[in-house]
């Protein structure tokens, strides 16, 4: 069986949600003797990152305009009709955008799988051509699917209840960390473990990171400082109010970082926090939850994971909640030991491989 990956924008070390995803699934996948392609959109792949493998994964570059409003939906055509000349058996399609191109897929005479990681549509970030298209993806995808593969319940339930499309609920995974002994990095920032509050993420606007800054800076809790990890894909207005803000208020900004930096700050932070207004299963939150951090996220339903409490979260959108809930959570903050085992990531590519068997026999 040979299965070619689109919608994300490629592996390894390309920040994302679902490029995360997919770098943890394919490489598990590929172990299981099942031939995958991802193939990474052009723009996103840096001199230091040019390979043609990852863990058995075959790896293909594509382009893509660098421009948000036609980048995904540019690539994945070129990509569909590659994965044609490479006589795909199956096309697994990340996102709903991408999703658009299920119909040529199944054109071309291939089976299709996509994976819905969440109604990008409720993003603030698009316009209404842009919602419009995302929301005409969803249809696609829903209407022209073998499988749909969904990350929540609350993405399921969409499907059920919009497009009376049954779909196969597969979590997001995390991997258990080994947790960092070192200090060099944090230190070069100024932090003291156990005396900073950490987000993760990019600089777009339903993170409400601006909101978390505002109700930091407000609360002003002694000794801690406020590290926010991540930075912008395509920078914009918001993203450099975002910085000017975090500058004017000494929040630290780390950029985007991965390995042995980003294990040290979730090793050594005493909180993270995720303030989203939109989110599929976020990744960020369960990696936090795997190094036994004390978590505080927004009520959105994404983030009412069973393993968290009423207590681990705040009214969504409203800072004065935030504040008061940051001040609750610094004032007896712990470590949490969370029941992780419905996102192991080995489970998750059997269980994606079991999708790509009722596909290829339907």
């Amino acid at each position: 069986m040979k299965v070619v990956v689109t919608g994300t924008r490629g592996i390894p070390d390309i920040l994302g949600g679902v490029e995360t995803h997919c770098e943890e699934l394919f490489p598990r996948i590929s172990d299981m003797g099942i031939d995958v392609t991802v193939i990474r959109r052009s723009c996103y792949v840096s001199p230091e990152n040019r390979r043609d493998q990852y863990k058995g994964v075959s790896l293909v570059d594509v382009y893509a305009p660098r421009r948000k409003s036609l980048e995904a939906i540019v690539h994945t055509f070129l990509a569909i009709v590659k994965a044609r000349r490479l006589n795909a058996d199956i096309v697994h399609i990340h996102a709903i955008g991408p999703s658009l191109m299920a119909p040529l897929a199944r054109l071309l005479g291939m089976k299709v799988v996509t994976t819905h990681h969440g109604p990008d549509y409720d993003r603030k970030k698009w316009g209404f051509l842009a919602k419009t298209m995302l929301k005409a993806g969803e249809w696609c995808g829903a209407h022209f699917s073998n499988e749909v593969i969904v990350i929540s319940q609350v993405i399921s339930d969409i499907l059920r209840t919009k497009h009376h499309r049954t779909s196969n609920l597969i979590y997001n995974g995390v991997t258990p960390p080994v947790r960092s002994s070192n200090t060099d990095y944090i230190e070069s920032l100024g932090l003291t473990s156990g005396k900073y509050v950490v987000a993760v993420g990019r600089f777009v606007k339903e993170k409400c990171f601006d909101m978390l800054i505002d109700a930091f800076t407000a609360l002003n809790p002694e000794g801690y400082k406020l590290v926010i990890a991540g930075d912008a894909d395509h920078p914009d207005d918001f993203s450099e109010m975002l910085k000017d803000k975090a500058r004017r208020s000494s929040t630290v900004l780390t950029g985007f970082i991965r390995g042995e930096r980003l294990n040290q700050i979730l090793t050594n932070a005493a909180l993270f926090v995720l303030p989203s207004t939109h989110e599929g299963l976020p990744i960020s939150l369960l990696e936090a939850m795997s190094y036994g951090l004390d978590v505080l996220v927004s009520d959105i339903p994404a983030n009412r994971l069973p393993q968290l409490a009423a207590d681990d979260m705040f009214l969504t959108g409203n800072v004065d909640a935030l504040r008061e809930a940051l001040r609750r959570k610094l004032a007896n903050t712990q470590p949490r030991t969370y029941d992780l085992a419905p996102y192991n990531w080995d489970n998750i590519a059997r269980q994606t491989v079991d999708v790509y068997l009722h596909a290829i026999e339907g």
